[in-house]
């Protein structure tokens, strides 16, 4: 154990050394998981450090990303990076090693630092390994003592217990202290094992400064104890261990020691290390059986006119989809009978994971998922993705590959009443980097829809919709990405009217009644909120005068109409009169026709809406 030794407390003096030259950092937070970590590093993590993406490499998360520099510490300890690097290029501008870890680095899975996070995500790895890789890698997770308040971890340790996650070992660090003093349990680990035992699973408390206790812990995550059940080492810590002036004080939370601390704390740790450690290597990949066959299945296709929900036909598709290709995974927050997973678990069940009522976990687990090359997509109700929203945030800055669909959208659901009504997803989605928000209006263009996004990078969004509402489009009709459908036009267009989903139904008969007085209507299908046709818009308005009118089944802010004003001050058209129609109130419950009505967004509002735009521009010409 001296290696091991010298090596935590290199990691102790690299972690001092640079936060104190960044000028910011969490050296204690750090200090207090440096034995854990060079006992793991060391002794038990299998990696190759050279090869990140070997398949049978372990996969390390640091669920308390705050402590960055110890992982950063960890990675110059293992040659991964260089002393310089460490001490020059922590936390600067244009850097790799960020405040708080994102895969930016090679070595890194999953974004952390938003705490409650690195443990769920830990979930969709070790998932595909048990269940889809058929690996033997584990999946390491330092957490925080501060982080376990965090409903997060425990829904992460309820679906690990579910799931019999033998392959996952939380680490938790528990050191006492969280930013502003002690934490909820303080130094009670009796109450951190029986909660963890509670959720099924297996505990170890230990002394995480005692080597060879760390050392006999890690190493019985193989004993046949461990089979079938996440383990869980729970090690008391002292916050800022092996520098006697902080030790244990509740005053030095995320503050870097200044100069001349710095030197004292080197100096009592014992001065600077330069030793190397290559740890274990992982083992080579064994000989995997082959998937079986899948026959394709072809993508649906539907009768013009006949009526059916676009959830309906998510459901068809993904299977059609799934059929075709084996990495897509599906993921439901135990409403799959109603956004139509349900289908794709019937068809392809050892690719579907049950979350339950657990959306953060849902997201995190397709997190996971995603970071071994699969391409998760994940349903729920709309509204409820409102409370995974932090975990689809952090997402985008993983890069993740998710597709995220969300049923049962807007006022159009009725009787159920506003707790159901997703008012306020296209606003979220719009705002998630380089993400993806789509919101088709038929059965036709759900499916081509959910095969675009399968091939689509990064976080893509599709929301549907619970009525059933006529087929609008042919099979052979194309549905990029980006793109948008003229579904009437002429060169005497007067007015344009858009919609998305089911208003674009409400568009389109709004645009017969126009007709029937002498006005005609120019119709746009904006199936894809982000990015959007801004051309197509653009000069639809720009033929009709500027004249437009907007229907969205949402709040608004941020949503359909939102996007469309962006749209035409990017292309600086000079007049524009537009009518935004959109939920303004606090529904209740109604039926449908009731709701759209009162909302404003049915055909006769928009109608309305129409014929004053055009008055008031004839009054204007006068």
């Amino acid at each position: 154990m001296d290696t091991v030794a010298e090596l935590a407390a290199r990691l102790r003096v690299d972690s001092i050394r640079s936060s104190t030259s960044a000028g910011s950092g969490h050296p204690t937070s750090s200090m207090s998981a440096a034995d854990l970590v060079a006992v793991l590093i060391a002794r038990h993590l299998r990696y190759d450090w050279r090869d990140p993406a070997a398949v049978t490499n372990d996969h390390l998360i640091f669920s308390k990303g705050h402590a960055s520099p110890l992982l950063y510490s960890a990675y110059a300890a293992v040659g991964a990076i260089t002393d310089e690097e460490l001490i020059d290029g922590y936390r600067r501008f244009g850097q790799r090693l960020q405040g708080h870890p994102t895969p930016v680095l090679p070595w890194v899975d999953v974004a952390t630092g938003s705490l409650g996070q690195g443990l769920p995500d830990g979930i969709g790895l070790a998932l595909a390994g048990k269940y889809l890789d058929g690996l033997p890698y584990r999946v390491w997770v330092l957490c925080g003592d501060s982080e376990m308040a965090e409903g997060s971890m425990w829904e992460a340790l309820d679906k690990a217990s579910y799931y019999k996650l033998d392959n996952l070992v939380a680490l938790i660090d528990v050191n006492r202290l969280g930013q502003r003093g002690p934490t909820d349990l303080g130094w009670n680990v009796a109450a951190y094992e029986r909660r963890c035992q509670a959720f099924g699973a297996r505990t170890l408390v230990i002394d995480g400064h005692d080597l060879t206790a760390i050392d006999d812990a890690l190493a019985s995550v193989a004993a046949p104890e461990a089979v079938d059940r996440p383990t869980v080492i729970i090690a008391k810590t002292v916050k800022g261990k092996g520098f006697s002036e902080v030790e244990n004080s509740p005053d030095w939370h995320g503050k870097p020691f200044p100069e001349d601390m710095a030197e004292r704390a080197i100096a009592e740790l014992g001065g600077r290390r330069r030793l190397i450690v290559r740890g274990l290597e992982p083992p080579a990949p064994a000989p995997t059986d082959e998937w079986d066959a899948v026959e394709p299945v072809d993508l649906p296709t539907y009768e013009l006119g006949s009526d059916v929900a676009t959830r309906k036909a998510y459901g068809a598709a993904l299977v059609s989809v799934g059929s075709r290709n084996r990495h897509v995974v599906a993921l439901d927050g135990e409403v799959g009978n109603s956004t139509h997973a349900g289908e794709f678990a019937q068809k392809f069940p050892d690719r579907y994971f049950e979350m339950f009522i657990a959306e953060q976990q849902m997201v995190a687990a397709a997190t996971g998922l995603s970071v071994r090359g699969y391409i998760p997509f994940a349903s729920t109700f709309a509204a409820f993705l409102t409370r995974a929203y932090d975990f689809i945030r952090m997402g985008a800055i993983s890069g993740t590959n998710m597709k995220l669909v969300g049923s049962h959208a807007g006022v159009e659901i009725g009787a159920d009443g506003p707790s159901q009504m997703a008012l306020e997803d296209i606003a979220m989605m719009r705002a998630v980097h380089d993400a993806v928000v789509l919101y088709p209006s038929d059965a036709t263009s759900t499916v081509a829809l959910v095969h675009a996004i399968a091939e689509t990078p990064g976080i893509c969004y599709l929301r549907t919709t619970r009525g059933a509402y006529p087929v609008l489009y042919d099979a052979t009709e194309k549905f990029p990405v980006g793109g948008a459908k003229l579904l009437r036009v002429s060169e005497a267009d007067d007015v344009t009217l858009i919609g998305a989903g089911v208003t674009v139904h409400e568009c389109l008969s709004a645009a017969n009644q126009l007709a029937g007085e002498g006005i005609t209507a120019r119709v746009i299908d904006c199936y894809s909120v982000k990015p959007m046709d801004a051309a197509t818009v653009a000069a639809a308005v720009g033929a009709t005068g500027g004249r437009v009118v907007v229907a969205e089944d949402h709040h608004p802010e941020g949503g359909l109409g939102s996007a469309v004003l962006d749209a035409l001050v990017a292309h600086e058209l000079a007049d524009i009169r537009l009518a935004h129609l959109a939920v303004r109130g606090m529904p209740g419950s109604g039926t449908t026709r009731e709701l759209l009505a009162w909302a404003g967004i049915d055909a006769d509002h928009i109608r309305e809406a129409a014929t004053m735009l055009i008055a008031k521009s004839m009054v204007g010409s006068h």
